[in-house]
């Protein structure tokens, strides 16, 4: 199948490209570069740079390649920005999307396989999360993600388009094999802020909470490995062209790590001290947040292979340690 890959060459775009291109599929990236980076593209896929805000560009770009799929990973991802800064996410994540869609369907697209959030669901009223909880986000990140999927379903409705939207949970890691090692610039989730501390280029790192009702006080997430997640995505495109129907999933994998089984299992891959210290709660943090990913794997024959706390940890370390020569 012919893949356009919209934001990938992005840290998990990237890592879904290379996945695409090992299932044989012909692959071609549409990316403005303001997160992504030139390191992460194959030579084997195709590369244009523009930007979901120019619809001409997105336009041409899929009038020219004329994909049968479409994966969109063009969006603003800060939680906390989203909510001190909405205009930006508003353009951005819902703005992009309709210009994403609109030229998608003009230009004959059937299959589109959108990264979505567990961040749709907000705090959660029972766990593991399944994709019947109800979703109601605590920030505006998670308000465009849930407004993207209603778009979805309309041009479902409207256009045929069918969808798969992937709800992760915590991406994590570096690719197993080693072939991707462009690191995401400024990042705020919790393992590359703990590689950066290993290395020495943060003082510290700050642990909101420790009086959680957790085994160690410290928030429990589930993390997923990249690796994973970009099998998902090739999964996805197997499930919408064998059913040719829409599909809302889980990716995640019913196993939490607290930010001390992180910080200990980084200290341990590294063989290095992570300095840290216990600050006060940040609002609207859950104590534990993880995926029921039962759906995933009886709806798609997915199942985490790459997503044990050693392997995120070591892989994301190597990846860490090649941009230090």
């Amino acid at each position: 199948m012919k893949i356009a890959v919209i934001g990938g060459a992005g840290y998990i775009g990237s890592h879904t490209v290379r996945e695409l291109l090992d299932r044989g599929h012909e692959v071609c990236v549409f990316d403005n570069l303001s997160s992504g980076l030139e390191q992460n593209l194959f030579p084997e896929a195709g590369f244009v740079k523009g930007d979901i805000l120019h619809p001409d560009e997105i336009e041409k770009f899929l009038k020219d390649f004329k994909p049968e799929g479409l994966v969109h990973l063009a969006a603003f991802k800060a939680a906390g920005e989203s909510m001190l800064n909405p205009e930006k996410y508003s353009v951005n994540n819902i703005t992009g999307s309709i210009n994403i869609l609109n030229a998608a369907t003009a230009a004959g697209v059937k299959y589109f396989v959108f990264s979505s959030s567990a961040a749709t669901y907000g705090s959660p009223q029972y766990q593991p999360v399944d994709e019947n909880h109800p979703t109601n986000p605590e920030n505006y990140y998670g308000y465009t993600k849930l407004a993207i999927e209603g778009f979805l379903k309309w041009y479902d409705q409207l256009r045929g388009i069918k969808f798969a939207a992937l709800r992760y949970f915590n991406a994590a890691g570096y690719d197993v094999k080693g072939r991707i090692n462009g690191l995401e610039k400024n990042p705020a989730n919790l393992i590359p802020v703990v590689m950066e501390a290993l290395l020495g280029k943060r003082k510290e790192l700050l642990v909101f909470g420790n009086d959680y009702d957790t085994p160690d006080g410290t928030g429990v997430r589930d993390y997923i490995h990249v690796n994973d997640l970009a099998i998902g995505h090739g999964m996805a495109f197997d499930y919408l062209q064998k059913n040719n129907k829409s599909l809302i999933v889980n990716l995640g994998v019913q196993q939490g790590s607290s930010v001390l089984d992180v910080i200990h299992m980084a200290e341990k891959v590294s063989g290095r001290k992570c300095p840290y210290r216990i600050v006060e709660r940040r609002p609207g943090d859950p104590a534990t947040l993880v995926a029921n990913p039962s759906k995933a794997h009886e709806v798609l024959g997915w199942k985490a292979q790459y997503s044990d706390l050693e392997t995120l940890l070591a892989t994301t370390w190597r990846a860490y340690l090649a941009n230090e020569k």
